[in-house]
C-alpha cells in the first residue's frame, strides 16, 4: 500500500516541476514552474503557513485549543486555517477589505474568524499587519493553550520552510543543473529561503527579484531606496518595506513588471497549456521570460506557480474591470 497519509500536512511540499512550453520556445530556454498550486490549501503560502506553525510548536507557544492571529493577503491566512482545524487550534484572519470576494469567501467558508480592515500602508498603526499583532497580544491572557501572532513577514521561520523545503527540491529536480530563479516577493519567505538554499549549492546560480508595478522592491535592489511607482491588480506580492524574510534574500538583480505584460501570459498559458493560474504567476513567469533572454538560450530556469485563478475571477476574467484599467482581457469572456 504505497503513498497513504496519515493527514493532509504530509502532502505540503514535494509539487513537481512543470515545463513552460511558450515561455521556453521564446528563450530557447527550459523554464520550468514549480506547481505549489498542488499544496493542499492551493498555494505556496501551504509552505509558510506550515513553517510558522511547527516554529511555534517547537517553541512551546501554543498547543491543542490555542488560537493562530495572522495579518494576510488570503493564502497563508487559507493555509493557517486548514493546518489549524487539522492540529485543533482556531484561526483568527485579518485581511484587507480589497482583496478578491473569492479569498473572504474561502476563508469564511473553511471556518477562519475573519476581520477585514480598510487598507493602510504599513507605517499606520491601521495596518493589517500591525492589527493582526495587537489582537494577539490582546487574546493572549484569555487562552492558557496559547495565542501566536504568526507574523509571516517578520518571523523568519518562514524563509527557513523554504530553505528546506523549496530550495532544495528544485536543486534535486533539476540535478543541480539549475542556472537562474526568479519570483516575486510579498513576505520574502520563498525567495529568501530559495535563493539561500541554491547560492549554498553554486553561488554562480543567477536569483532575480520579479517585482510587480506598485511596489518599492525593485527600486530597492536596483538603487538602495525604497521607491515605488504605478499599481498592479496582484494581491500578496511586492512591498513598501525590507522584511526581516526579505533582508536576508541573496538577489542578484530585479525586474519590474506590468500588468500589461504579464495577464497575456496568463491568459495564453489557459488557452495553450491548460495552466490556469492566479495573477503573481503571470510576474513570475513574466520574470522568468526576460531571464531567459537576459542569460541566452539552453539554461535552466525555474519560477514559482504560486497558486490557481479560481482566487481571483473577479479581477481576471471581468471585462468590464479589466477594460477600465485599460488591461487586456481573454478573447473567450464577453
Amino acid at each position: 500500500m504505497k503513498n497513504i497519509q496519515d493527514n493532509f500536512i504530509s502532502g505540503i511540499g514535494n509539487t513537481p516541476l512543470i515545463k513552460l512550453r511558450a515561455a521556453s520556445e521564446i528563450t530557447g530556454c527550459n523554464i520550468y514552474g514549480k506547481a505549489e498550486f498542488m499544496n493542499p490549501g492551493g498555494s505556496v503560502k501551504d509552505r509558510a503557513a506550515l513553517a510558522l506553525i511547527k516554529d511555534a510548536e517547537t517553541k512551546k507557544l501554543i498547543s491543542k485549543g490555542g488560537t493562530i492571529v495572522e495579518g494576510t493577503a488570503g493564502n497563508t491566512g487559507i493555509g493557517l486555517c486548514l493546518l489549524g482545524n487539522s492540529l485543533g487550534y482556531k484561526t483568527i484572519i485579518v485581511m484587507n477589505d480589497n482583496q478578491t470576494q473569492e479569498k473572504k469567501d474561502l476563508l469564511r467558508n473553511i471556518g477562519a474568524d475573519l476581520r477585514l480592515v480598510p487598507a493602510k500602508p504599513y507605517k499606520d498603526d491601521a495596518n493589517f499587519v500591525k492589527v493582526a499583532a495587537k489582537l494577539a497580544d490582546e487574546l493572549r491572557p484569555s487562552n492558557n493553550n496559547g495565542v501566536v501572532w504568526a507574523n509571516q513577514f517578520d518571523n523568519v521561520a518562514n524563509a527557513k520552510g523554504h530553505y528546506e523545503g523549496t530550495g532544495q527540491e528544485i536543486w534535486d529536480q533539476t540535478e543541480g543543473k539549475v542556472d537562474g530563479f526568479v519570483c516575486s516577493s510579498g513576505t520574502g519567505g520563498t525567495i529568501s529561503g530559495v535563493s539561500n538554499a541554491l547560492k549554498e549549492k553554486n553561488k554562480d546560480i543567477k536569483i532575480f527579484l520579479s517585482d510587480p508595478k506598485g511596489s518599492a522592491l525593485y527600486n530597492y535592489i536596483k538603487n538602495g531606496e525604497l521607491k515605488s511607482e504605478g499599481g498592479s491588480i496582484t494581491e500578496g506580492i511586492g512591498s513598501s518595506r525590507v522584511t526581516k524574510n526579505f533582508e536576508n534574500a541573496k538577489i542578484d538583480d530585479a525586474y519590474s513588471i506590468d500588468d500589461h505584460e504579464a495577464l497575456p501570459i496568463l491568459y495564453d498559458l489557459i488557452e495553450n497549456e491548460g495552466l490556469s493560474l492566479g495573477t503573481s504567476c503571470g510576474i513570475n513567469i513574466a520574470g522568468a521570460i526576460r531571464m531567459g533572454k537576459e542569460l541566452g538560450p539552453g539554461k535552466t530556469i525555474v519560477t514559482i506557480l504560486c497558486d490557481k485563478s479560481d482566487k481571483y475571477a473577479t479581477k481576471m476574467f471581468n471585462k468590464s474591470f479589466l477594460e477600465e484599467k485599460g488591461l487586456p482581457f481573454p478573447n473567450w469572456i464577453d
